[in-house]
């Protein structure tokens, strides 16, 4: 049996081959700045407030952080960045960066539609498999959080919880939800017709059973003979490990197929925060050695079970995209196998990403898409992120350098 080829993540030459020279120093200037954290903490204060004030910023930022990390202002744009990268065997998740509608329920309806807008446009390119959605955008965040404070009182598994929760709401906010549930009724009918997969973006720990819920319903009538609905679970949250394997459990009492998309966590702050100011224990593991655990048991814990799950392997950890190639290849299954999938956000890693294709791996890049003013929270998170994640920045400054050094030998 012939050996394969180790997968390298330092291969600096698969990882740009998609950038010219000039492209990548410009990447070198945006992360050596992000790398600065009082730049950071300026900027993430000023620039909301300067978009909102009207003031002339958006031509300097759409040439910068926006054009690193967003696929475009329009639908129609992200073509090209999905052209692009499709030229190296990378696909793309499209996800429309609106969080929240901030006028009510036409607010809800009109974010409901463009995600089936997103859902159609996909199902006409070549490249575009995956979209993301919020349950936040076409739903009320105070409902949400009402209905998972009743789940809270409620004893024994999620949806008996959520049954329960919902007789509970009064007869105004149970047509509210039923219209919630009909929206993403609607999406996931849409995507199922179209055959694009839509993976459902994690939330807040105190909006978050509902929003499990909501998703397992839909998973149980769309992922039948294939995985149409993804959920996502955040292993920086010590109760999640277990949840996944329950989910597994659910899905083969509810003869369908779990969609798991795994990741470590985006709230980490947030939540620590809140748990502290309301004097409750904070759902999120003590340390990163514990996300680090439970996120490398999830992912062998799917490819333990790829005839029940299919997985997405969300994550810019080296280590945990290494371990699922290597899991894969134990098990001799193909890199390429339907029910496994990678994905980096656009605009990092590509260490990971492009040498992952390289490799025969299916892989995407994350792309958000939107009006600069709607995409500036999602652009002050991977600012923050890049200064909070320890040695991420320095990480991608590093290859830079490396593979700029390496053109001009």
């Amino acid at each position: 049996m012939e050996a394969h080829p180790p997968v390298s993540f330092d291969n600096t030459e698969f990882a740009f081959e998609y950038k010219k020279d000039k492209e990548l120093k410009k990447a070198r200037f945006l992360f050596s700045c992000m790398g600065k954290s009082w730049l950071v903490k300026i900027g993430t204060r000023l620039t909301p407030w300067a978009v909102k004030s009207g003031l002339p910023v958006k031509g300097l930022i759409r040439s910068t952080i926006f054009e690193q990390f967003v696929g475009g202002e329009t639908l129609e744009q992200t073509a090209v960045v999905a052209k692009k990268l499709s030229d190296y065997h990378v696909q793309v998740i499209l996800d429309y960066g609106v969080e929240g509608g901030d006028d009510g329920e036409p607010g809800f309806d009109h974010a409901t539609e463009e995600f089936i807008r997103v859902i159609n446009y996909a199902a006409t390119q070549p490249n575009i498999p995956l979209m993301s959605i919020k349950v936040t955008g076409f739903a009320r965040f105070a409902l949400l959080e009402q209905l998972d404070a009743l789940m809270q009182q409620q004893q024994g598994p999620l949806m008996n919880r959520y049954e329960k929760a919902v007789g509970q709401l009064s007869a105004t906010e149970k047509q509210e939800w039923e219209r919630v549930h009909a929206r993403m009724m609607s999406i996931c009918k849409a995507a199922s017709d179209q055959k694009v997969g839509v993976l459902v973006d994690a939330e807040e720990t105190w909006i978050q059973d509902p929003v499990d819920a909501l998703t397992m319903q839909v998973m149980e009538l769309f992922n039948k003979e294939r995985v149409v609905v993804f959920n996502t679970i955040q292993l920086y949250r010590h109760d999640r490990l277990a949840f996944l394997k329950q989910s597994k459990e659910d899905a083969v009492s509810g003869n369908f197929i779990l969609g798991a998309k795994i990741v470590r966590g985006a709230y980490m702050e947030k939540e620590r925060r809140r748990a502290e100011e309301k004097g409750y224990p904070s759902p999120i593991q003590k340390d990163k050695q514990s996300t680090d655990r439970d996120y490398d048991a999830g992912l062998r814990f799917c490819i333990e079970h790829l005839d029940q799950i299919s997985v997405i392997v969300a994550s810019h950890n080296e280590g945990s995209s290494l371990l699922a190639v290597q899991l894969l290849r134990g098990k001799n299954l193909p890199l390429d196998h339907p029910h496994v999938h990678f994905s980096q956000l656009y605009g990092m890693s590509d260490n990971i990403t492009f040498n992952l294709a390289h490799a025969g791996c299916s892989v995407s890049k994350y792309l958000p898409f939107g009006p600069i003013e709607d995409v500036i929270p999602y652009l002050m998170r991977r600012a923050q992120e890049n200064t909070s994640v320890k040695g991420q920045t320095g990480r991608e400054l590093a290859l830079i350098n490396k593979e700029l050094k390496r053109r001009s030998v």
